[in-house]
């Protein structure tokens, strides 16, 4: 007979039954390395070099075309993190002087300043996130330095989503009230997990109290969303330790959480080649601890969008997939749909529609284009007719569970496509016919290995590399 496990935090109470709402056999046959399609094409199958004047040409065309149309998104990537969390793939610079802040933000804003000038109206923006790195590494007030820089000139949209990723360690009244005064109603705090053996092997040291301290201070303050990021498969981590940890964190009631699979890839990262690989999970306890969140979030009252997030039902991501207005971008699930992302830093990713930029990983390289008055960007791709058709299947897998078939594309779908469908309508994760495809409840597990059976790059084999790329999926 099973056990069921109880855990109380204060007056909070989680009854905890053994995981058992997914077939772990279906868990185990389908984690598999499979891209988290934030793009597509993915980014391993663009080019290492960019016509950087057809790109500037593809931007102005785009930007003219969705301006007034829905505005534009601004990705902002601040790299510099005081201390290395080793579980963390991120592109990120470790320093604890915080001189560097200055010379950063300036080329930030000379960049922006870059395709202003290829713009020919005022820029509305329609949605901003600061990501990292840790961007409450800088300074409150370095931060409205650079927003008012970005908003000097710009007109801010109606109903725009301003959010930023904050750090419980160090984000400070004061960050939350500057950037409130800026629009922003939504932070992400990355708690990841609050186990003490846990954050000391993965070297991010974060009692509860300032998570729990950095949620007050932003309701306080007004922010109308919370997110927690949250990792499963860490060094360490158990069911029990994992559990622990949810209901720690959903006794504050977190809007959102991102419920993210630990992506072991020490051939990119090179902090994670410090983990002695005995104390990962394996695939077996990896899936138990999916499972055990997975469960949890549902039993609490959140609502689970795909591909690792859940949110409450008043939060606007639910209603958004309620509505079918859900989207997907390198920022993730989003409400906006902009038509046109641009990315602004070092290793940011600029996406139009038709193209993808990405900018120079390495900071001492992106200073030297920003000081030549020359655009950062060094890796990207131009997109044909059927990467514009097969990217919408996967947005709509990924948003709004289903998608419909284009017949002048009955070949590729015949070809590529259906057979992977097959599979999967075998074990009940999809319904098709040659119409259109529909995810089922059970195969909302599985939106990754779903979106793959129409990635058609993939599915060719075209040749990428012969190192790892993607990470499994689960």
């Amino acid at each position: 007979m099973s056990m069921i496990c109880v855990i109380n935090y204060g007056s909070f109470r989680v009854d905890i039954a053994p995981p058992d709402m997914i077939p772990s056999a279906l868990l185990e046959k389908y984690n598999l390395p499979v891209p988290r399609y934030t793009s597509y094409p993915t980014v391993p199958f663009w080019n290492n070099h960019i016509d950087i004047e057809r790109w500037k040409n593809v931007f102005k065309k785009e930007f003219d075309e969705n301006n007034h149309a829905g505005g534009i998104s601004l990705y902002i990537h601040l790299p510099f993190c005081e201390s290395l969390c080793t579980y963390c793939g991120c592109n990120k610079k470790i320093t604890t002087n915080h001189k560097v802040e200055t010379e950063y933000l300036n080329a930030v804003i000379k960049e922006w300043e870059m395709y202003t000038a290829v713009m020919d109206d005022i820029p509305r923006i329609s949605e901003i996130h600061l990501g990292g790195g840790t961007p409450t590494f800088f300074s409150a007030k370095n931060l409205e330095l650079l927003l008012n820089a970005i908003l000097e000139d710009a007109v801010i949209c109606n109903n725009h989503n301003f959010s930023f990723e904050g750090h419980p360690n160090n984000t400070t009244k004061e960050h939350l009230e500057s950037l409130y005064k800026f629009g922003f109603r939504r932070v992400s705090y990355g708690v990841q997990d609050n186990n003490a053996e846990v954050q000391r092997i993965i070297n991010r040291i974060q009692p509860f109290e300032n998570v729990k301290r950095a949620t007050e201070m932003a309701r306080e303050t007004g922010y109308e969303s919370v997110n927690f990021d949250l990792i499963y498969g860490l060094p360490r981590q158990t069911p029990e330790s994992i559990a622990e940890t949810i209901a720690q964190c959903i006794s504050l009631k977190p809007d959102r959480i991102a419920f993210y699979s630990y992506s072991h890839v020490p051939w990119v990262s090179r902090g994670q080649r410090l983990f002695d690989a005995n104390d990962l999970p394996g695939a077996a306890e990896k899936i138990k601890l999916y499972q055990t969140g997975k469960e949890l979030f549902l039993k609490n009252g959140y609502h689970d969008i795909g591909m690792d997030h859940f949110a409450l039902p008043d939060d606007e991501l639910s209603k958004a997939w309620n509505d079918g207005s859900l989207y997907r971008n390198f920022m993730g699930y989003t409400t906006k749909n902009t038509k046109l992302l641009l990315g602004l830093g070092v290793s940011a990713i600029s996406d139009c529609g038709k193209a993808f930029a990405q900018n120079s990983k390495l900071l001492h390289e992106y200073y030297a284009h920003i000081a030549n008055r020359e655009l950062a960007t060094e890796k990207g791709y131009f997109l044909n007719e059927e990467d514009e058709v097969f990217r919408k299947h996967i947005l709509d897998i990924s948003c709004k569970g289903e998608t419909a078939f284009d017949a002048a594309y009955k070949h590729q779908l015949e070809t590529f496509t259906f057979p992977e469908l097959e599979k999967l309508r075998g074990d009940g994760l999809v319904e098709f016919d040659d119409k259109h495809a529909r995810v089922t409840t059970l195969g909302k597990n599985f939106i990754r290995n779903i979106c793959r059976a129409f990635d058609l790059h993939l599915l060719r084999g075209n040749t990428i590399s012969d190192a790892p790329v993607f990470s499994k999926a689960i």
